[in-house]
């Protein structure tokens, strides 16, 4: 197995396609599929060539490229993060066996579900971004877009490699079906509910990126500890352009904020409606939606199929290896998130291996916590006293122990009749998304940048902001 891409083959890779004839010409046939999806589903600008990254390797020296490409050519392929010829079973009953190779039969329908699973996310996000390339703030942020939208295609590329390559039949069905259901749509809409949601405007995409994303850095994390080793090096992998992504997302954030501290102080005034500037509140407000959103994908606080996949080995914690227990957990317990017998908002302790739904999510609000400590910095320094926070846990759920309340960002539990009446204090109204989305003008000039975002501190991989980082058609 080597770890530099060969480019010589139809279908880049480091896995030794050539060697496996047949599986080669299945992923030859999903491929013009894939490149119809992208034509028809993918980004609607169109554009001559857009400087961006292609991976040519995973080692440690370095494993990307940079370059202007004509999106429609980029080299879309499969890469697995180099083999560690002793790793062992981390966790779970097979704990200290070698890992594996091939998918145990026992543990086929489970593995070929969560890679399902996370397949599905993956162009789901192409296509809910489709359409912002329209209303770019600037070809900087516009090359972030296309950037992202493309490694989104490779990690689609990478659970289709796996689904073709170690589930048979089944697995090139479910290959298929990856293109076929759509983001939004009523007939065949994407798994995962935050996946259907709108991506309508660039402080949704901020957030999206964000949040939604950093949701995957620890799906991501799970399976990369799983025995399945081919999934496990397929992640390791992802993981590194994922945190693209998630800079993308924070950065901007940062800008938006920025901006808006500056027409605060400029016109001294907290209410930015209307001076070109996205309000505090409005901010809070789209950070409560994909927040709350966002925690709905780690599923309830408690789960026996998890039980279950950590127990048979196929999906560990978050850095399982650092963890300070017998990576078994049997006899463990844990307090997860839960209402109580007279409905209130509260705790009840259950199995550790049961909560493992919890332990992730309470890895991934931890995470989140550190942009919104860097988003306050930057209020704090520009002497604004306002502040920007979390939302409870409680607040805005679909999925889990809070799925049929309501409750308020602060944890307080109401009844419906006051959610209905009070909700638009908390999440964006149709005013807020109307006057957000009048905002997002194009700035499609070099060196330029839209009025209600500051321009980044840096450029991509070493080039200034002014760089002709898009070429438009």
């Amino acid at each position: 197995m080597t770890t530099t891409a060969d480019y010589t083959e139809k279908i880049p890779n480091n896995v030794n396609l050539h060697e496996d004839r047949r599986l080669q010409r299945a992923l030859e046939s999903w491929q013009p599929n894939f490149l119809t999806w992208w034509q028809t589903m993918g980004p609607t600008l169109p554009t001559q060539d857009v400087y961006l990254r292609t991976a040519v390797n995973v080692g440690r020296d370095g494993w990307a490229q940079f370059g202007h490409v004509a999106m429609p050519e980029y080299r879309w392929g499969i890469f697995l993060a180099e083999r560690d010829p002793g790793r062992k079973v981390g966790f779970g009953e097979h704990k200290g066996e070698p890992v594996w190779d091939k998918v145990p039969g026992e543990y086929r329908a489970e593995l070929q579900r969560l890679i399902v699973i996370q397949g599905d996310t993956e162009p789901a996000s192409v296509e809910q971004q489709r359409n912002l390339g329209a209303t770019a703030p600037s070809l900087y942020d516009l090359r972030n877009l296309f950037q992202v939208n493309v490694e989104e295609g490779r990690h689609l590329w990478a659970m289709v490699y796996l689904l073709h390559a170690y589930f048979g039949r089944a697995g090139r069905e479910e290959a298929e079906e990856l293109l076929h259901r759509n983001s939004g749509s009523l007939d065949s809409p994407r798994i995962l509910g935050a996946f259907n949601e709108e991506t309508p405007d660039w402080l949704s995409f901020y957030m999206f990126t964000y949040f939604t994303d950093r949701d995957g850095k620890y799906q991501l994390g799970t399976l990369k500890e799983s025995a399945f080793d081919p999934l496990s090096r397929t992640c390791e992998f992802m993981l590194k352009e994922e945190a693209h992504h998630m800079m993308v997302g924070t950065t901007g954030v940062d800008r938006v904020v920025q901006r808006t501290v500056e027409v605060m102080r400029e016109h001294d005034t907290d209410d930015v409606a209307g001076l070109g500037a996205i309000p505090l509140p409005v901010i809070q407000k789209y950070l409560n939606f994909h927040y709350s959103v966002s925690l709905d994908l780690f599923g309830g606080e408690t789960s026996t199929n998890v039980a279950n996949y950590y127990t048979a080995g196929l999906k560990g914690r978050w850095l399982e290896d650092r963890r300070q227990d017998d990576h078994k957990l049997a006899s463990d317990a844990m307090m997860v998130d839960a209402l109580s017998e007279d409905g209130e908002i509260g705790q009840t302790e259950v199995s550790a291996l049961v909560g493992l739904n919890t332990d992730l999510r309470r890895e991934y609000i931890s995470d989140c916590q550190g942009g919104v400590k860097r988003w306050n910095r930057i209020l704090e320094e520009g002497g604004v006293r306002q502040r920007l926070k979390l939302p409870h846990i409680a607040f805005n759920r679909k999925v889990g122990a809070f799925a049929g309340i309501e409750a308020t960002p602060d944890g307080e539990k109401i009844p419906a009749q006051e959610w209905q009446r009070r909700q638009g204090d908390w999440l964006p109204t149709d005013v807020d998304k109307t006057y957000v989305r009048s905002l997002m003008q194009p700035v499609h000039q070099r060196g330029k940048i839209a009025a209600w975002i500051a321009p980044p501190r840096n450029g991509i991989n070493g080039q200034p902001f002014d760089y002709d980082y898009v070429h438009l058609a």
